[in-house]
């Protein structure tokens, strides 16, 4: 869970800058004597160097350093919150190769190399995180989570490559979850706590932390972009079709069960564990033209987000439903 605030927190000021490619690509097609190409490789390059160091340094100390670590090893993850985190690994992959893609092209790079660097960045910082869960007693290195990295970024790599745009975008959406104060008693003993508790513990209590951390809040996204595939048609530019993932009641890694330095809680058939997968309208904010260089990065940084849309969805338990306004 610590992985969004890896991808959020940089994605700002990354996405301010790399909405300045799309004028820098247009310069690279005439001479290049209005920008100073060298200048700007070498802030890119010092840049994304210390962003680097600073993201590894800081993770470490901020989190590995306050748990226990061992010797290398691998851990099998795969169905750990109802795969919510995989989708998240698929998301972060794919939106940092883009980001670090566009700001490359702010760089001056040719498209082939800058392609190459976003994707070999994107893969490089996940491998980082991946390599300290390794060393990490609580964790391991997860092959799965590898796996999906891999597919984020392949993904963008495919689309970019053969096609020169993304028709298909990963996004990601939030809607705040009302945690029930339902209480639990503890398998064996007087202990008790409530449900809300137990978020609280799990995901934190601001907002911040939960947009970042509570997966039954969260959707992920594919975002097919139905213009680029019927460009003929009379289907609006602005919007698009999306298919979403997300879980639900999860308070727990891979069951709803956990300990406490008193007791151990098991929901036994309270509150069930549910998969949801959503067809829901999307906006294509990117379609969106902003003169400035500062609008095109706050739109860039905007469009990584799902924004409520009606849809329908089926619910592993309860079954299809529909909403004027998905999370």
């Amino acid at each position: 869970m610590k992985r969004p605030w890896v991808i959020l927190c940089g994605a700002l000021v990354l996405s301010t800058f790399s909405g300045q490619s799309q004028s820098v690509s247009d310069t690279l097609n005439v001479p290049t004597s209005s920008i100073d190409v060298a200048k700007r490789q070498k802030v890119f390059m010092g840049v994304g160097a210390a962003s680097y160091a600073s993201m590894a340094t800081g993770l470490y100390f901020a989190w590995y350093d306050q748990f226990d670590q061992s010797g290398f090893h691998l851990f099998d993850d795969r169905r750990e919150w109802l795969d919510m985190d995989k989708a998240g690994h698929v998301y972060s992959a794919h939106i940092q190769a883009d980001l670090i893609h566009g700001l490359a092209r702010w760089a001056g790079y040719e498209e082939d190399k800058a392609l190459l660097i976003g994707c070999g960045a994107s893969l490089l910082g996940q491998l980082t995180i991946e390599v300290m869960d390794g060393f990490s007693t609580g964790w391991g290195f997860s092959l799965s989570d590898l796996s999906a990295n891999l597919l984020g970024t392949g993904g963008y790599y495919l689309q970019q490559r053969y096609w020169g745009e993304q028709r298909l975008k990963m996004k990601m959406s939030y809607w705040p979850v009302q945690h029930p104060r339902t209480v639990v008693s503890a398998q064996a003993g007087p202990s008790q706590t409530t449900l809300r508790a137990r978020a609280d513990n799990l995901y934190g209590e601001g907002v911040l932390e939960r947009f970042l951390k509570d997966y039954n809040g969260q959707t992920i996204w594919l975002s097919v972009d139905l213009k680029a595939f019927m460009p003929d048609s009379r289907w609006p530019d602005f919007l698009d079709l999306a298919l979403g993932y997300s879980a639900e009641h999860l308070y727990g890694g891979f069951d709803n069960a956990w300990e406490t330095d008193e007791a151990q809680f098991v929901l036994d058939g309270i509150y069930p564990r549910s998969r949801q997968w959503v067809l829901a309208l999307d906006y294509d904010l990117s379609s969106l033209e902003m003169k400035s260089e500062f609008g095109r990065g706050l739109i860039r940084f905007l469009d990584i987000f799902k924004w409520p849309a009606p849809g329908v969805w089926h619910d592993s338990e309860r079954g299809w439903g529909a909403s004027l306004i998905w999370r």
